[in-house]
Formats: structure tokens, C-alpha cells, sequence
């Protein structure tokens, strides 16, 4: 094992959490080529296929499946080891991987993870947007970012901004020959972008008021998985979209769109960066965590190097 390393061990455990060589890939920052190619290199290596391999599927072979059983905890304590070296360190630096929705990505990008590289150039940040909530500790991320109502009770949750809106909007041309919404069961009269969420279930618009809670089915002329695309169909006037208010904001201001059933959108709960406890966390993690801790007090954009306190 003398030619081999962590990276290869890595791999193994990334392709047998992921079942998948182009998934793993992905999470190790690796070519679907390079990391078959370190696979090739590790079975050479101890002489037997770890995994089974089709043009549609992965999975272990006996052998490989032994093998992640005695690697895996044993590279959970060398990974422990180099944290707690790492904690150590007076300068930040190594990589951090974050998993966020795409809305709250928007949202801490510019105040929390450029203002971080600005200050902390040794420091590279993987950031990861997908609809769907994952495991970050099995797929390999240090800090997720969600709802914090969201976030799994075993974390530890870290509130990055003030609490946040929906919004129901449309642009101005559609509302020209359309009555507008008073109550939520009144979009069911009106053309509406319909979300598709990422396990494939179609999104019930949420509403609130005066602790009475509904949910809309809501019907039109399209379906799409993406905000920014929804987003562009309203500016066209294809019809009534829901939002994030963050997303949207921008339009409202300048006029592009106009807001309907503001009474039923009362604020949810902020979004948070979460993590699971660590004694010792590295540096750039510690720092991070600091930097983000004093962006959730302020509810402000940070200010940047030079500028005046």
C-alpha cells in the first residue's frame, strides 16, 4: 500500500457511498477518467475488483465490501487526526465544501463567502447548490446551509440572516386584463408557474394568516425546477409565480413585477449554516463559522478590508 494514499481511499468509500463513479467524481473533485483510472491503480494494487461495474450501475464486490468496512472507520481516525493538526494552524487554509439551496446561496455569497476568500486567499470553498437536503457528514461537506427549520436535530445551526418571505408576484402586463388574487383559493382562476420539486413532487404554494394555514395547488401553463427560470416567465407575463422574496426583490423595486397576497406570506424561519460538532475543526472552518456568526448578528453586509468602521 506504500503507492497508494488517501485520495485512493477516499475514492473507494465516495464511489461506495455514491454508487456511482461520476457522482463520487464530482464530490472529489476528480474526472470521471482520473478517479477510474485511481481505482484501477488500488485493485492492481491488492489484486482483486472492488467494484462491479456496468454502463448502469456500481456496486461493490465481496471484496470490496470488506475492504470499506475495516478502511472506512480506520480513515475516519486519520481524517480526526489531520483536523485536529489542522486546528492548529495559525493561517486558514485547505478547502471547505458547502451544500445550499440556491436562494440562500444568492444571499451569503456576497457578504459572507467573498468577503471570506477576500480575507482568507489560502482558503478554497466548494460550494454546492441542489434542491434536495443531504447528509453532509456521509457525502463529505462541512457545513450545510438551509431553513433552520430544516436543519437535522444533531447539528449544530449557525443563523446567518434575518427571517425570510415568500412572495406571490406577476408582472404588470398580466395584471392589465386579470383580476388580481385577495385570498389564496383565487389563484385557482389564474395561470400559474408550477414547481417541480427535486423528488419530483409538484410544490403546494404555503400561506398564513391569522394562524390559519393554506396550501394551493396551483395550476398553468408550464412546470419548471429552477427559480431563475420561473423567474423569467413571470417577467414575461406568462403568469403568477412564487418566490423567495430575496429573489425577486430587485424586480419588485424597479416595477418589473408587482406583488399580490402580501397578508398571507408572513416571515419563515432564517436560513442557517449548520455542522456537526467537531472538537477540533480546522482553521479555515473555525474562521468561517466567526465570520459567519458576526453576519448573522449584524443582519448586515460585512464590511471589506479598507473600507471606514
Amino acid at each position: 500500500m506504500s503507492r497508494l494514499g488517501l485520495t485512493q481511499l477516499d475514492a473507494v468509500l465516495a464511489i461506495a457511498r455514491r454508487g456511482s463513479f461520476r457522482a463520487a467524481a464530482l464530490d472529489l473533485g476528480l474526472s470521471t477518467t482520473a478517479l477510474s483510472n485511481l481505482i484501477a491503480r488500488l485493485e492492481a494494487e491488492v489484486g482483486v475488483r472492488l467494484f462491479n461495474r456496468t454502463t448502469r450501475s456500481v456496486s461493490l464486490t465481496d471484496a470490496g465490501r470488506t475492504f470499506v468496512e475495516k478502511v472506512g472507520p480506520a480513515l475516519d481516525d486519520i481524517h480526526a487526526a489531520m483536523d485536529t493538526v489542522r486546528s492548529q494552524q495559525d493561517v486558514p487554509s485547505g478547502t471547505l465544501r458547502i451544500n445550499a439551496f440556491a436562494t440562500a446561496a444568492r444571499q451569503i455569497m456576497a457578504p459572507l463567502i467573498l468577503e471570506f476568500l477576500r480575507r482568507h486567499p489560502q482558503v478554497h470553498v466548494d460550494l454546492v447548490t441542489e434542491g434536495r437536503i443531504v447528509d453532509i457528514v456521509a457525502e463529505g461537506f462541512d457545513l450545510g446551509l438551509r431553513r433552520a427549520d430544516l436543519v437535522p436535530s444533531d447539528m449544530i445551526a449557525v443563523p446567518v440572516g434575518p427571517p425570510e418571505r415568500h412572495a406571490v408576484v406577476a408582472a404588470p402586463s398580466y395584471f392589465r386584463t386579470r383580476e388580481r388574487p385577495r385570498v389564496p383559493p383565487d389563484l385557482l382562476a389564474h395561470d400559474c408557474i408550477r414547481v417541480r420539486l427535486p423528488n419530483g413532487a409538484l410544490y403546494r404554494w404555503p400561506f398564513e394568516k391569522d394562524g390559519q394555514a393554506v396550501h394551493i395547488d396551483a395550476e398553468g401553463p408550464i412546470t419548471l425546477d429552477e427559480a431563475s427560470l420561473a423567474r423569467l416567465a413571470v417577467l414575461e407575463g406568462v403568469g403568477i409565480g412564487f418566490f423567495m422574496e430575496a429573489d425577486i426583490r430587485e424586480d419588485l423595486a424597479a416595477g418589473r413585477l408587482e406583488r399580490v397576497l402580501d397578508d398571507w406570506t408572513p416571515p419563515t424561519a432564517p436560513i442557517s449554516l449548520y455542522y456537526p460538532g467537531r472538537r477540533n475543526p480546522s482553521a479555515a472552518l473555525r474562521t468561517f463559522l466567526d465570520l459567519a456568526r458576526t453576519l448573522g448578528r449584524t443582519g448586515a453586509p460585512l464590511r471589506r478590508r479598507g473600507e471606514a468602521g
